[in-house]
């Protein structure tokens, strides 16, 4: 039976024309399945589909994701990346707990916390990015910390009243797959994103973020310097080091769609 799959051209320049064919009729493609965006289940011959194929250096995956959440689309991952993507929808992952990855040209790791932030009385997907030490300036050595200036210059803003979503910065990305965090992509001069920052394995997401995420289709993505928000353990404890932050003039943020939208 003919799939109501969306095939995007890019996507069929990379697995070709005769495979792409037999999607869209139905061979190869699955009646259900659990949508790589939202991770909530979608069926190819009720509702429009999308194919999402990951490549990384050396192999790829095709999933599939419902069209409202994100459209057909190639997106580069590396390999380890693209690992943690298989294991996850195969459903052979765990959940791990957050990753900290290291930063180029420094020592410190950038923490990552996901959280549902309510901005102006709506609920909002949030990721609150904070280093463990301050970040210098690449080249510079330090001392100091430029963390902040260093996003500013890439097109953050300064965040002084949590009521008001950030603005969205062109070019960035979150990717999420099989309803994990993976990384948050950022613009290369001639080329595709690459990360700013990604997951040594994939970040699970709440339900509840997924939901709100699934609403707004926007990820709020909040930074602050090392030392300012540390580890909150409930939502809205969070919210509480988020306005001081704010009320400090030590919070900065921007508003991203999920990878390739």
């Amino acid at each position: 039976m003919p799939r109501m799959l969306d095939v995007s051209d890019d996507v069929r320049a990379e697995i070709g024309d005769e495979e792409a064919d037999r999607l869209l009729a139905g061979e190869n493609a699955p009646g259900s399945y659990d949508c790589t965006s939202c991770r909530t289940p979608g069926n190819t011959e009720q509702e429009r589909t999308s194919t999402v194929l990951f490549v990384g250096q050396e192999t790829a995956v095709l999933a599939f994701a419902h069209a409202t959440c994100v459209p057909s689309q190639v997106v580069p991952v590396s390999e380890e990346q693209l690992r943690g993507a298989v294991r996850s929808i195969t459903a052979e992952d765990t959940a791990p707990p957050a990753p900290e990855p290291p930063v180029a040209d420094t020592q410190a790791v950038l923490g990552v916390t996901s959280g549902v932030v309510l901005v102006g009385g709506e609920a909002r997907p949030a990721l609150v990015v904070e280093p463990t030490e301050p970040i210098a300036r690449p080249g510079t050595g330090g001392p100091g910390d430029d963390f902040l200036p260093l996003l500013t210059e890439q097109g953050f803003l300064p965040v002084y009243d949590l009521g008001r979503p950030p603005a969205p910065i062109p070019g960035w990305s979150v990717l999420l797959a099989a309803g994990q965090l993976h990384a948050v992509l950022m613009p290369a001069a001639g080329g595709p994103p690459v990360a700013w920052w990604q997951a040594h394995q994939p970040m699970p997401v709440s339900e509840g973020w997924q939901a709100a995420l699934g609403r707004s289709q926007q990820v709020l993505v909040y930074a602050a310097p090392a030392g300012t928000i540390g580890t909150q353990p409930r939502e809205d404890q969070l919210r509480v080091a988020l306005d001081r932050a704010a009320a400090r003039g030590a919070l900065v943020g921007a508003a991203m769609p999920l990878a390739g939208t």
